[in-house]
């Protein structure tokens, strides 16, 4: 007969128990009376130490802490989508009609609903044989989700019996097999999976994909591939929540999972009010037919702010097995590090660079590398992306956090508080930011949009460049001692800031805009610069050309121009090239040229 354990050091969410020699590394436990769900995170021979997901105030020395002989699990099934989650998959809106506003501790409740009642299409035969990951029946879960309930990637065998009915709760059996060792084994919608292991797959593809965003200074100039994992690092007041929920509205993921971890109560209230009121854009449908929140906020435990985090990632991983593309936006990674340094702390264990721990490097590259683009065990392509916002103190990118993250994602999206000030969205710093995917996204973008794509994106970028290195001459001695074609470049680049890199989030017309508009877009600005300095070449000064207005039309096509026709940009075009020859004529010196 095991020994049973019992509290004997309580220190926080942290808990030592003596007596625990029949437990397991990383099983979840319930301590105390009131059966708090915790798990454990070191055995030694004395005592075991459990680390709580909910609050320990009143626990007591000599309390038992039962064991469940189970690691700390999800159950993954039909009813997700739509859901709001806490940090360890408690379905918050099932306990709040249950319990009230204010949760009390210990509650138990089954993470699903397991009275709702599914129409189950079976698509396996009696006598057919099941692998690891197969699918065995479907269930239209919401009208944009198709749910493919799937063989436990573990388990194989033969189909002896379907068991007919007209609907489905979710525990009810649906199918019975014959497993390798002869047994019969009844099989429901649900599986259960370990939170902190990856789910397997046969192949993880190359990344050579975007995912689309309709943001154009990401999908133009930093754009992130399906199945890859970007950071949008940025001080207080910088834009990074915004910039996830434009990404979660309007990215061409199949699925949304959103991470409130360990955030401000205010900002996941706004999520949890705004997402349910959005309309999917491409179905027409609500955006929460295709959503999973999960809320932990900054006054949730802080162990289950840890746990948050895979939560997000293995039901995503799940998904993904179904052949959906899924993308993650995390928010913030650097609260779950902070849990990270505040467990450790009450460990006891050397800290390491701001007291973070030394094996927070290993976490975040365990979490970021669940991100990818890959072939099922059902045969099925699917892909994770993960997008980390970062929440550096005082904004120092420099900090450990940020740096580590960087070693494991290929994609960093840099915001400046200069420009959050200056009121320009979405605040990414063009200088600072990089997408390592843009090699791998060439083909694709030149192929799908135009073979100009990326030749008018390099061309862009160098003027940015070039506009920073005049930048320092400027705050020296002025623009006005600056040559003509340097003015110039400073007049293109601030067209491209304005009417290219800035985007109004809540403009019908400019908060999303698809690749082919981003490129009319670009193409028409370097068109004009392409006259532009044809006629600085004639000795045209800039100041004339700025009073023909041009340039202030070519700001507005980012609203003047609607996202479904690209004919508006041929006529802006010809506005252009009237404008070069009015100017032509119109100045001195010109009445002998050659006018294109």
């Amino acid at each position: 007969m095991k020994e049973q354990a019992i509290i004997s050091g309580i220190n926080g969410p942290v808990i030592k128990a003596s007596g625990a020699s029949g437990l397991q590394m990383l099983e979840m436990v319930q301590v105390g009376n009131s059966k708090l769900i915790g798990e454990v995170i070191g055995i030694s021979e004395k005592f075991c130490t459990i680390q709580v997901y909910e609050e320990t105030s009143g626990l007591k020395i000599g309390e038992p802490v039962y064991s469940t002989g189970s690691p700390l699990s999800l159950v993954l099934g039909p009813g997700i989508i739509g859901e709001v989650f806490d940090g360890i998959q408690r379905p918050l809106e099932t306990l709040k009609a249950e319990f009230g506003n204010f949760l009390g501790r210990g509650i138990e409740t089954f993470n699903l609903d397991k009275n709702k009642e599914w129409q189950v299409e079976v698509i396996v035969t009696v006598g057919q044989m099941l692998t690891g990951g197969q699918i065995y029946a479907t269930v239209q879960e919401t009208d944009l989700v198709t749910h493919k309930i799937m063989l436990h990637p573990y388990k194989s065998g033969k189909v002896v019996e379907i068991v007919k009915q007209p609907s489905y709760k979710v525990l009810d059996t649906v199918i019975k097999i014959e497993n390798e060792f002869g047994d019969i084994e009844n099989l429901n919608l649900v599986q259960y999976w370990p939170v902190r292991d990856p789910r397997p797959f046969q192949i993880r593809q190359s990344l050579e994909k975007p995912l689309i965003t309709g943001q154009r200074i990401i999908d133009t100039f930093f754009p992130i591939a399906k199945g890859g994992a970007a950071a949008v690092p940025g001080g207080f007041g910088t834009g990074k929540t915004m910039t996830q929920h434009q990404l979660a509205k309007w990215s061409d993921a199949d699925i949304i999972v959103y991470i409130g971890c360990g955030e401000r109560g205010n900002e996941i209230t706004e999520v949890l009010e705004d997402f349910p009121k959005l309309i999917d854009p491409k179905s027409g449908k609500p955006l929460m037919q295709r959503t999973v929140l999960i809320a932990n906020t900054s006054n949730m435990p802080v162990a289950a702010r840890e746990a948050s985090i895979y939560t997000g990632i293995t039901i995503a991983e799940y998904y993904r097995d179904m052949g959906y593309h899924v993308a993650i936006m995390a928010d913030s990674t650097s609260r779950w590090a902070e849990a990270l340094r505040e467990i450790s702390g009450r460990l006891e264990e050397m800290p390491a660079e701001e007291g973070f721990p030394s094996y927070l490097p290993s976490r975040l590259s365990q979490f970021y590398e669940r991100a990818g683009y890959v072939t099922g065990l059902a045969g099925e392509e699917g892909s994770v992306s993960i997008i980390g916002a970062v929440s550096p103190q005082g904004g120092d990118f420099s900090e450990p956090v940020t740096q580590n993250t960087k070693r494991f994602i290929r994609c960093f999206w840099a915001l400046d508080r200069a420009l959050a000030y200056a009121r320009h969205y979405p605040a990414i710093q063009w200088l600072e930011s990089y997408s390592e995917y843009t090699p791998d996204l060439e083909k694709w973008f030149e192929s799908q949009v135009d073979p100009e794509f990326y030749a008018n994106r390099k061309e862009a970028m160098a003027l940015l460049q070039e506009e920073n290195n005049l930048m320092e001459i400027v705050k020296l001695i002025g623009a006005d001692v600056l040559p003509e074609n340097q003015k110039l470049i400073l007049e293109i680049t601030k067209l491209i800031r304005l009417g290219f890199l800035q985007q109004n989030a809540f403009h019908d017309v400019d908060t999303f805009v698809p690749l082919v508009k981003q490129f009319k877009m670009l193409e028409t600005i370097l068109y004009l610069y392409q006259k532009a300095r044809q006629l600085v070449g004639f000795n045209v000064p800039v100041s004339r050309l700025r009073q023909t207005g041009i340039f202030d039309e070519v700001v507005k096509m980012r609203y003047t121009i609607d996202n479904t026709s690209t004919k508006p940009f041929d006529e802006l075009k010809d506005k252009i090239d009237n404008f070069y020859r009015e100017v032509a004529n119109s100045y001195k010196g010109f009445e002998r040229m050659e006018i294109e």
